[in-house]
């Protein structure tokens, strides 16, 4: 039965997506099915928006269809597959009514504007080390878990001959990590994915700890996904290098043998320990920040994440956490971070109680909240906040404020970190750590949720809306009613999401 719903949620979005030949790549990360399309003109916005399970949607380098946790990793298998069954079926001949002049007009148009708008060479950057580091997430996820579970049987002295058999379990994947980021590395750079796994997993191998490097004795690990991750890139450029001068007659010997002995070479000699340093001072510094400066801190990195997200900056912050992770067990950014998305949750409780006539923003919200207190944002953020402005705002001031109160502890001695990334909000809780107990450590982000609540909703409630905003927007909006008619009010009312019943209308960013 559930298999039959993904299934029709899938066949609902694909005619709306222009169809299977106009669907080019699909993919998903944690919430959002990314499509790549040839022609985004055949796309029906508002029929999409107005999906019961469509939480919103986001244009970027592809186009991303906001799904929710859980849901969008059901919900692609069934979408690929009907896009294999629909190309199979189509008929030969061009499955558009356009011609190729226009369809090719239309395309660099698009191109032009998705470059002007994102492609600039440090988003280009970062969107390549998500793709390299967001694919490992569930295995973090999983792995961060059953690490949690263990901790918790070790203390309570339960099940003693099975906590050793989740210990290897929880990890065996962080062991190997370098070796993954390796072969994603190598796969996103253009180079052949193995040999990218192969040179980094020289990093992890037990054997390095007979090797010396500038004056000292390699470790195994030293360097960690920093180290693979330079490695595999290095591995990519001799590849290539290899590709355009070695003849084909001995290309599959000579190849693989000089990108794995040179690049194997330039890590062990070089990249592991240079590396090594890199991850040391990353480590050193965020334990140091929070030690000294924890609530200015929290405070600042709390109320900034918001905006990191829209501008797509948070994507830098993935290296890092992994980082942590794979040095302490746990990242303490993370958790500081996720305060974001409280004061994104009170500022919308806030929303709804100002706005007691406004149904179109009411059904949004309500639809919206359940996965916004789970960690999931766009909802609320693209559908709600965003597009009224001022309340964006006072959320990134609940952020702040569930920020400081979680750096105040950490700079007080009491660590909260997670064991994995990904999850925020109530999400979170299975995965945290730190270093007084996991009921201290729950405690600590509990209250620093509760915290970005009460803020993030009394700022908004007080501060998110000028008169004449609450003016116009308590005009009793039907929530059918199109965003073509409210925006005929006139210039002085601000932008608000159309939604048609429940359904959810993010802003473009």
């Amino acid at each position: 039965m559930a298999e039959n719903k993904n299934r029709d949620v899938a066949a609902s979005i694909l005619p709306l997506v222009g169809g299977a030949a106009n669907v080019t790549s699909v993919v998903h990360c944690m919430t959002r099915l990314r499509l790549g399309l040839a022609d985004r003109s055949l796309v029906q916005d508002e029929a999409l928006k107005a999906l019961p399970d469509v939480m919103g949607v986001v244009e970027d380098e592809t186009y991303q269809i906001v799904l929710g946790p859980g849901k969008v990793a059901r919900v692609t298998p069934e979408f690929e597959q009907l896009v294999e069954e629909g190309r199979a079926e189509a008929p030969a001949g061009d499955p558009h009514p356009v011609t190729a002049d226009e369809l090719a007009a239309q395309g660099a148009e698009l191109r032009a504007a998705r470059k002007a708008k994102n492609a600039t060479p440090f988003k280009l950057f970062l969107r390549r080390i998500a793709n390299i580091f967001v694919p490992l997430i569930p295995a973090l996820i999983g792995c961060g878990i059953i690490a949690g579970l263990n901790g918790l049987l070790i203390n309570l002295e339960w099940l003693p001959g099975i906590t050793p058999a989740l210990g290897a379990i929880a990890s065996g994947f962080m062991a190997l990590i370098a070796v993954f980021v390796g072969y994603n590395t190598a796969k996103e750079f253009g180079g052949t994915p193995i040999l990218g796994g192969a040179v980094a997993a020289i990093i992890v191998y037990a054997g390095v700890a007979n090797i010396e490097a500038f004056g000292q004795k390699l470790s195994p690990g030293q360097g960690g996904v920093l180290g693979a991750l330079g490695a595999a890139v290095l591995a990519v450029y001799v590849e290539k290098w290899c590709r355009k001068w070695v003849p084909e007659a001995v290309d599959v010997l000579v190849t693989p043998t000089i990108t794995v002995l040179v690049s194997g070479l330039v890590t062990i000699f070089g990249l592991m320990y240079v590396a090594g340093e890199i991850s040391t001072g990353i480590g050193t510094a965020a334990n140091w920040l929070l030690d000294n400066t924890g609530a200015f801190a929290g405070l600042v990195l709390g109320g900034l994440f918001l905006p990191l997200v829209m501008l797509g900056l948070h994507q830098a912050l993935i290296p890092i956490h992994t980082t942590l992770i794979e040095q302490q067990g746990y990242t303490v950014l993370l958790p500081i971070l996720a305060m974001a998305g409280a004061g994104q949750v009170g500022c919308a409780i806030a929303v709804f109680r100002r706005l007691k006539k406004n149904r179109s923003i009411r059904n949004t919200i309500k639809s919206a909240l359940p996965a916004g207190f789970l960690g999931v944002g766009e909802p609320l953020i693209y559908g709600v906040s965003l597009p009224l402005g001022r309340p964006f705002i006072t959320a990134c001031v609940g952020g702040a404020a569930g920020g400081a109160f979680v750096g105040l502890f950490s700079m007080l001695g009491d660590k909260v970190g997670s064991t994995a990334i990904g999850p925020s909000g109530w999400a979170l809780f299975p995965l945290l750590d730190g270093n007084k107990g996991l009921g201290t450590t729950a405690a600590i982000y509990g209250g620093g949720l509760l915290v970005g609540y009460v803020v993030g909703f009394l700022a908004t409630y007080f501060f998110g809306f000028s008169k004449q905003m609450l003016i116009d927007l308590n005009a009793d909006v039907d929530a059918g009613e199109s965003a073509d008619a409210r925006a005929e009010e006139g210039p002085s009312a601000p932008a608000t999401p159309a939604t048609a019943g429940p359904a959810k209308e993010p802003a473009q960013v």
